[in-house]
């Protein structure tokens, strides 16, 4: 079980840190999707730190500090069910996949942090 935690947990860091850069550099995908769900491009450097933060306190957690991490886990799964939702309202369903593996990370961490 700690092989999967640490497993999944890297890989949930890794993806939300990518996509914090990617939101800071205003990559052209996410400058798309944004717009797509009518979400201001003025929005996005907000909508990173989420990201960053949520990264930043699963490495934390990884380290030993483990209601961090736990937290961090809760948070990104709370974010992420918010994209969803927003991805649902303005009725874009094709890329609805990104938030909902970033939602299917976040959530296997947490699961996986409370029960290592």
């Amino acid at each position: 079980m700690q092989a999967a935690y640490v497993a999944v947990t890297l890989l949930t860091i890794v993806a939300n840190a990518g996509a914090a850069v990617a939101d800071f550099a205003r990559a052209e995908v996410v400058l798309v999707n944004a717009a797509a769900v009518g979400i201001p491009r003025s929005w996005l450097p907000a909508l990173a730190l989420p990201k960053v933060a949520g990264a930043a306190g699963l490495l934390l957690g990884l380290l030993g500090v483990r209601l961090i991490g736990t937290a961090a886990a809760a948070g990104l799964v709370l974010f992420f069910a918010g994209a969803l939702a927003v991805h649902v309202r303005a009725g874009v369903f094709r890329t609805t996949g990104i938030p909902a593996a970033f939602f299917a990370l976040a959530a296997a961490s947490l699961v996986l942090a409370t029960l290592t």
